[in-house]
């Protein structure tokens, strides 16, 4: 392998939050929650954030990696830790099967993008909130609510101009940002915050030679760092869960060959389908005597909607060149670190430089069913952050009507309106109503919540005298 020079992520970004290098702030975060968060690079805009949430009623906060503007949220466990409650209390959070939070006593809930989409379905107007932040990180990868969010609460904002709007990401293009927020306003109604971000040197190592198989060399590198018995973690990006599975196996295949007074290595995995307890794992203080090595997706598989062929493709491609920079960021939060690029430094130039808005290349029935339930039947004057395929639209819309969601006046029918609250795909949801004309709603309840996960559980059945239930031939 061949070690570069590298320089600071960000400085390949095209925003005004990463165009400039600054000074890293040597302090390490390895203090209490509370002197942490006062220590983050962060914490001296206090007032300047503050009178801009005060003053506009959108904030649109740029920052380097490392600067502090998610570190204090990125847990909820670490902010109920530092308001001192308990975790459910003044602070909660809300995902997909999961709600801990309290209606009347939660004052900061953190929840996904498309929770508080779902939420708006409920109460149009988002009353029960004073503040918004929405997290555009990698906004290179804008998620479909994230954009879609973006749009209802511009709305939302013109029937209560008192709520405030938080937009943050360390790669945001904050200019055109800012014109969408400022697009058909009196203006002077957003404003952009850059912060210096703490970030310590990061050196880049490439392969001299493209590998066949990513998993195999991931795992030789892995075993190689911690051979050297070097201070610190290892944080690996696979390109989805499978890929980690492998790797994991691999890794531990390994350990039993380390030498006996090696630092021992602990396996941790990261990805969506793991429960929250799980996830939070990777956040536990290391044991001196153990090396912590994350295997985490990066989300390289990229779900294509083809409209004309009504048919969804999910296909790995290269990372594009602001998430490889934000990734090898990671490697510099709190020390000196090295990134490993498993690919040659030639491969850099034909890297996309951001991934496209997943609203570009999606299947937009049922997001359109969800605006309609919204009472945004003109799709033309909504305001999009980035137009969708007017294909893909005419597609849904034809499905929609054809399938009796959507009447010819362009409204939801009864049958929509029912379909457009249940929390999954139209075409789940309609074959759980129908079920009930077939008689058949315990199996259909089946299988719906078998394709609702995104990773079935597998293993052999047990009968009820505890032995394994014979498998069926052919």
């Amino acid at each position: 392998m061949q070690r570069l020079s590298f320089l600071k992520p960000g400085s390949l970004a095209i925003n005004p939050g990463s165009l400039q290098d600054r000074d890293s702030d040597p302090q390490l975060l390895q203090a209490a929650p509370a002197a942490g968060r006062h220590a983050l690079p962060i914490a001296k805009h206090k007032d300047k954030l503050l009178y801009c949430v005060e003053r506009y009623p959108v904030t649109i906060v740029v920052g380097q990696t490392g600067c502090g503007k998610t570190t204090p949220t990125s847990v909820a466990n670490r902010v109920a830790a530092e308001v001192g409650c308990v975790l459910g209390d003044e602070v909660g959070y809300t995902i997909r099967f999961e709600d801990v939070s309290d209606k009347e006593r939660t004052r900061i809930c953190y929840m996904t993008d498309g929770i508080l989409f779902r939420e708006t379905m409920i109460d149009p107007l988002l009353s029960r909130y004073s503040v918004i932040m929405s997290q555009v990180d990698e906004a290179h990868e804008r998620s479909l609510y994230t954009d879609l969010l973006l749009g209802v609460l511009k709305k939302i904002q013109r029937k209560r101009p008192s709520l405030r709007l938080i937009v943050s990401s360390a790669t945001l293009d904050a200019k055109s940002f800012l014109d969408y927020f400022e697009a058909g306003g009196p203006g002077g109604t957003a404003t952009v915050v850059s912060l210096e971000g703490r970030m310590f040197p990061v050196e880049a190592a490439y392969l001299k030679e493209p590998t066949p198989d990513y998993v195999r060399e991931a795992v030789r590198v892995v075993w190689e760092i911690h051979l050297q018995q070097q201070p610190g973690d290892i944080l690996v990006f696979l390109t989805g869960r499978e890929e980690i599975d492998r790797c994991m196996e691999e890794l531990a295949e390994l350990i039993p060959s380390q030498p006996r007074l090696a630092i021992r290595m602990s396996l941790l995995p990261l990805h969506a389908g793991l429960p929250s307890d799980d996830q939070l794992k990777i956040f536990e203080p290391s044991n001196p005597s153990l090396r912590k090595v994350v295997v985490s997706t990066n989300i390289a598989e990229i779900k294509t909607y083809n409209p004309t062929t009504a048919l969804s493709t999910l296909a790995t491609v290269p990372i594009s060149l602001a998430s490889a920079t934000q990734r090898a960021g990671r490697a510099g939060r709190t020390s000196s670190g090295v990134c490993y690029r498993l690919y040659p430094e030639s491969a850099l130039a034909a890297l996309p430089r951001t991934t496209a808005p997943e609203i570009t290349r999606t299947d937009l029935t049922t997001p359109i069913l969800q605006l309609k339930a919204l009472g945004i039947d003109d799709l033309v004057k909504f305001e999009w952050v980035t137009n969708p395929p007017a294909e893909a639209v005419l597609r849904a819309l034809e499905g929609l009507v054809a399938a009796g969601m959507v009447g010819e006046d362009g409204r939801l029918t009864v049958d929509g309106e029912k379909v457009a609250e249940c929390p999954v795909e139209v075409g789940i949801a309609r074959m759980l109503f129908s079920s009930r004309d077939y008689q058949c709603g315990e199996e259909i309840l089946t299988i719906a919540a078998m394709v609702a996960v995104q990773k079935a559980p597998r293993g052999r059945l047990q009968s009820s005298s505890g032995g394994s239930s014979p498998r069926r031939k052919g």
